[in-house]
């Protein structure tokens, strides 16, 4: 059987369009969609796996049919195959009914009687896909005229008017928007679970690669023991995540890439893996941090002052 896309085009191809497909229609906000909703990637993967399949169980049934064919056959399937697009009689058929044009051997049927200094006219019809074009322009004329002048639907003056209104909602929702003004002076170390689910999510996708899924560190240091090369505590993780690292240039600022409150999050989930002591955890790096216990400031009094209750 003959193919007009060999299979190594029309695979990628394929699957390059049902990708797009998926990313179009699937919300996923920020991430793709195969990697905010695991079950397209394995959709995608199973998918892939049946195109090549597909490909290969057609493949080998030709191969076997191939077999199968008389040398006559065999003759006749090489000839059809050595006829180029162009040249095939459905292509050549489908050009004739597009533009009925005449071959030069039925230009005689066509000729007019008109000839000027030797140069003849032939009577040819408009191609069909040109005169399908034209009555299609009229009906488009003849729709839109009774809509907007005859029934009276909006005009340009009325779609300008709400498209502006629809803009300037937009601009109000955004302004009204609660900005995130969460910085280092202001972080407070979070404990719900919502936060801390949040937290682990932007961990795993973007520093488990570094210091491990567990958090018993890889590349970088152990975040489960209480040691710390940059200082612990809520404010210092913070800052080192929002900033980055002075110490080690692989530990790159992240305020470009996470909002304030996603760090917090983070921070967060990295100090409720203290204590965890995962198998397989690096050693401690950097210094035993512990954190300062606000200390109460009781009052003083002078006991040497006596008061005197007042007298009238």
């Amino acid at each position: 059987m003959k193919k007009l896309i060999p299979s190594y085009i029309r695979v990628p191809l394929l699957f390059a369009f049902v990708f797009a497909a998926l990313e179009y229609f699937i919300d996923s906000g920020d991430k793709p969609a195969f990697i905010q909703f695991p079950m397209v990637a394995v959709f995608l993967g199973v998918f892939l796996f049946l195109l090549i399949a597909i490909e290969i169980v057609i493949s080998a049934v030709d191969t076997v049919t191939y077999h199968l064919l008389t040398d006559e056959q065999k003759k006749q399937l090489a000839e059809a195959q050595s006829i180029s697009l162009f040249k095939s009689d459905w292509y050549q058929n489908l050009l004739i009914k597009l533009t009925k044009s005449k071959d030069i051997e039925q230009e005689s049927d066509v000729m007019l009687d008109h000839d000027y200094d030797g140069i003849k006219e032939l009577d040819n019809v408009l191609p069909p896909w040109w005169v399908y074009l034209f009555y299609g322009t009229i009906l488009f004329g003849l729709v839109y005229l009774v809509r907007f002048h005859i029934v009276g639907d909006y005009d340009q003056a009325q779609e300008f008017k709400k498209e502006v209104e629809l803009a300037a909602l937009e601009n109000a929702k955004n302004t009204s928007a609660t900005p995130d003004d969460m910085n280092v002076d202001k972080v407070t170390l979070l404990i719900d679970a919502a936060s801390l689910a949040k937290g682990k999510e932007i961990f795993m996708n973007a520093c488990a690669a570094c210091h491990k899924a567990d958090g018993g560190g890889l590349v970088g240091p152990n975040l489960t023991d209480k040691n710390w090369i940059n200082g612990g505590g809520i404010k210092n993780v913070f800052k080192l995540i929002s900033e980055g690292s002075k110490n080690n240039a692989t530990m790159v600022a992240w305020n470009k890439n996470l909002k304030p409150t996603e760090i917090q999050n983070v921070a967060s989930y990295i100090l409720s893996l203290q204590g965890t002591n995962p198998a397989g955890a690096k050693a401690a790096e950097g210094e035993l941090w512990v954190e300062a216990a606000t200390v109460p400031i009781e009052k003083v009094f002078d006991t040497t002052k006596v008061t005197t209750p007042l007298t009238k």
